[in-house]
């Protein structure tokens, strides 16, 4: 490679910076009737300067600026334009056309700060306990544990998760109350997220005929549409799917999973009565088929409304008792605009998190996001759970990489989501993979923790952990705080 020049790197930079200029002028314009917040408006205009920024290989302009000392666009969620603007100022007062004038601090750094003043309003400001904030799934028995709530408190929860998949109005009415007694107690209010449950795919009741009731690799497996189980030939294993609309669009070829990835099929031919699919994948002693199992179509387009009719029902008490609504299953703004369209004119502060569940939600993220925070307080969740299953898990680490970094370019606070410690929770033992895992999530601003027998433990843990990575790392960047194991 040829050793640039400064005139040249000063023409590239100059270059990208108008085409940023340009690519974000196409998206701001498209999004400037859905930002009803001016707070959010500079944001707005960062994230379509990033998009416009990730849309070049920007990686041999990295290599000649960084024999410069000036590869600091790798850190450029927050701050896309100030960062190029830093990086052309020094070029032409090194190349001698003029006085080197610095970005002033509060325009470089105004990201970094609408993030935490975001995250205060969404989670509540930090607990002491640790560096990021916890949002903890409670369990059932909370609403009948009132001891369970205060300890919470005390280990520095800053919310706690109501599932509204589970139990009803007036165990979440408990729930609520011990949440409050605790603040009343302790002086910590933590905040009160309630998860809408949506419209879950789940197995009907597999045929009960002995010898059917279970697959290998290799098999057929038939799948039927709701209350047409007999139709399918005999000789096959085969289940339900309480969602019609999913298996109607499913197509020769595609793949469908069961149960979280544990059985891995694709379609090898279309019935009146639903499909029938080849199993490719399932444990090595095969895999028993049983009711209320989640069916993912990773590959199939359906319009399913992620707001269903029982989560209408739930927004009622959820619009007079929580602090945020988790909004389970969005894949597009015509879902957001759903939700926005159930609300009464008081929600304008009710906080909004969109789980990233779906592959179809990965490609709408964009505009779901722009279109959520430009009306009210939101957070993004990465779902990680059903979203491994949906997009392949060879390439979840890099998604949510991608996702961390979208949001931070759109200035929107993160939730880091599922088997975060799960090992742990459940048996007082973590696995070396998992801490790992839960290192990595310093890079959000909240993580939640599942509920488990273990949970009290695993909070203190986490909370050391996070404590010692928060040395280390803010977001991508490297703190480089001295070593001190050498």
């Amino acid at each position: 490679m040829a050793e640039p020049d400064i005139e040249t790197l000063l023409h590239d930079i100059e270059t990208l910076r108008a085409e940023v200029t340009a690519g974000a002028e196409a998206a701001t314009r498209r999004w400037q009737d859905w930002i009803q917040r001016d707070d959010f408006a500079p944001s707005a205009q960062n994230f379509g300067e990033y998009l416009a920024l990730r849309r070049h290989d920007i990686r041999p302009l990295q290599r000649q600026l960084m024999r410069f000392g000036l590869s600091s666009l790798g850190r450029a969620e927050s701050r896309v334009m100030p960062a190029i603007e830093s990086i052309t100022h020094l070029l032409r007062a090194a190349a001698g056309h003029d006085a080197f004038t610095p970005v002033p601090a509060e325009d470089f750094f105004a990201g970094e700060a609408r993030i935490a003043a975001r995250s205060d309003a969404i989670f509540g400001p930090l607990s002491p306990h640790g560096p990021v904030r916890l949002l903890v799934t409670l369990p059932s028995t909370a609403a009948e544990d009132a001891g369970f709530l205060l300890r919470l408190a005390e280990l520095g929860a800053e919310a706690v998760r109501i599932n509204c998949a589970h139990d009803d109005e007036a165990a979440w009415a408990k729930m609520i109350a011990h949440v409050e007694a605790a603040a009343a107690a302790t002086g910590q209010r933590m905040k009160i997220f309630m998860d809408l449950a949506g419209p879950k795919i789940r197995t009907g009741a597999p045929r009960d005929r002995k010898g059917l009731k279970r697959v290998a690799a290799g098999d057929e497996l038939a799948i039927t549409l709701p209350g047409r189980l007999d139709e399918a030939p005999k000789s096959l294993a085969a289940i339900e799917c309480t969602l019609p609309e999913a298996l109607e669009a499913a197509q020769v070829g595609q793949r469908i999973f069961l149960d979280d990835g544990k059985l891995g099929t694709r379609v090898a031919r279309r019935e009146d009565w639903g499909i029938v699919v080849e199993v490719g994948t399932c444990p090595e002693k095969g895999y028993k088929l049983k009711a209320e199992k989640g069916i993912n179509f990773p590959e199939t387009d359906f319009d399913t409304p992620a707001l269903t009719e029982d989560d209408r029902a739930a927004l009622r008490f959820v619009a007079r008792h929580a602090d945020a609504v988790e909004f389970s299953f969005v894949q597009s703004v015509a879902d957001v605009e759903a939700l926005a369209a159930e609300r009464p004119d008081d929600w304008q502060t009710l906080g909004l998190v969109l789980k990233i569940e779906t592959s179809r939600a990965v490609r709408n993220l964009p505009d779901m996001m722009v279109r959520a925070a430009g009306r009210q307080p939101t957070a993004i969740m990465i779902a990680r759970g059903d979203l491994a299953v949906e997009i392949g898990f060879a390439r979840l680490a890099e998604m949510q990489e991608e996702i961390l970094w979208l949001c931070e370019a759109a200035q929107i606070p993160v939730i880091w989501a599922t088997q975060v410690l799960e090992s742990y929770l459940k048996t007082g033992t973590p696995s070396r993979g998992e801490m790992t895992d839960a290192a990595m999530a310093a890079r959000a601003e909240c993580v939640m923790l599942n509920k488990g027998p273990y949970l009290f433990e695993a909070m203190q843990e986490l909370d050391q952990l996070l404590g010692r990575m928060n040395e280390h790392m803010a977001k991508k960047t490297s703190l480089l705080r001295p070593l001190r194991s050498w």
